[in-house]
């Protein structure tokens, strides 16, 4: 195992984090926010253009057909610019879902639209309360009926993968009779969330079963990029500010308490990081490893993101809370990306069931 990336994949960091640091600075979130767009379609078209939508679409189908540790450092810098794209919805989750369960005729049909960013997609798998991934929606005779709730960014999907009975995929267009959508209060305002319901909407099946563990795995180890990426940002930014505060004359960051917090958090970070290259190293190289380590990436990356989040408001005091600092938008981001995809209770029984000889059930 290489425990560093390779040189292609630091220069993929780079071009991706110097064009979210051009392209989205706080300023930019703030208008955003205020303006209550749902996401930033120019930053959207920039990244379809530099090919970083399609890095593990297949070449036959328009992308680059690159790795799960080429898409973790697109996901590490989109998080450290806590960027308001649809890029988990999108990407992530709905264009892997259909490379693992399309027929070729649906992946020739949307796979090149999601990679030049033409298509938006969402992944619609809960059902409120309950199950993490609920399959209760009815597919029938063509016919979907239920309701998803929550689901990000379907305000501006063009199409929905939606998990329905037994585990199956079924993928609809999302203008058509028969689908409402509603907006939900979300306290990410960057990624907002809605509810579908289905009366009897027209869908086609994807063919391929029992693929939705495959696609959590996967979707858990980009987010624990995401997640560090973030918690990175956060350390850097109250950083900064420790040492330009001044406190009784000296730089905050000469007081031992503050270094202690700094250094608790680039540790966590550090593991994390760790996690989600092993867990992108499993999705590559050892599919029977992935499990686990796709939930110790999530539980960890969870936990550095929460912490340096936390810390990095304390640090700044009581500006830290204002909306004209910018410490909130890490904050929010971290507390959608707690529940994201199942919260840590979730993912502590993937991690046990996924042990050699485990009694755990319902995982």
């Amino acid at each position: 195992m290489n425990f560093d990336l390779n040189d292609e994949q630091k220069m993929l960091g780079e071009q991706a984090s110097a064009l979210l640091a051009d392209m989205t600075p706080f300023d930019r979130l703030r208008y955003l926010i205020d303006s209550d767009a749902q996401w930033d379609e120019p930053l959207w078209h920039k990244l379809a253009e530099m090919g970083f939508l399609g890095v593990t679409i297949p070449e036959e189908h328009g992308g680059l057909g690159l790795g799960a540790l080429d898409l973790g450092v697109i996901m590490e810098a989109l998080g450290g610019a806590n960027a308001a794209v649809p890029f988990m919805s999108s990407i992530v989750l709905a264009a892997e879902a259909i490379c693992l369960a399309g027929s070729e005729e649906q992946q020739a049909k949307w796979l090149p639209r999601l990679a030049s960013g033409e298509t938006i997609a969402t992944f619609a798998y809960a059902e409120g309360p309950g199950p993490v991934f609920a399959d209760g929606c009815g597919f029938k005779d063509g016919k979907l009926k239920g309701s998803k709730s929550p689901v990000a960014d379907a305000g501006i999907a063009d199409i929905a993968v939606v998990l329905v009975e037994s585990g199956n995929f079924a993928i609809v267009e999302l203008d058509q009779e028969g689908i409402t959508r509603t907006q939900l209060d979300s306290f990410d305002q960057l990624r907002p969330h809605f509810r579908i319901d289905f009366n009897d909407a027209t869908a086609e099946l994807l063919p391929g079963t029992g693929k939705l563990n495959r696609l959590i795995d996967h979707a858990a180890v980009q987010s624990a990029f995401e997640a560090v990426g973030a918690a990175e940002a956060c350390l850097h930014m109250a950083r900064d500010y420790a040492n330009e505060r001044q406190i009784f004359g000296r730089p905050l960051s000469g007081y031992q308490a503050i270094k202690h917090k700094l250094a608790d958090v680039a540790v966590a970070t550090e593991l994390a990081r760790s996690n989600a290259y092993y867990g992108g190293w499993a999705s590559e190289s050892s599919p029977d490893d992935l499990s686990g380590a796709a939930a110790a990436a999530r539980l960890s990356g969870i936990k550095c993101f929460e912490m340096a989040a936390r810390e990095n408001l304390q640090i700044h005091g009581g500006i830290g809370y204002t909306f004209e600092a910018n410490c909130h938008f890490y904050y929010r981001r971290e507390r959608m990306l707690a529940v994201h995809l199942g919260n840590r209770g979730f993912w502590a029984d993937r991690l046990l069931n996924a042990r050699p000889g485990s009694q755990v059930q319902g995982a």
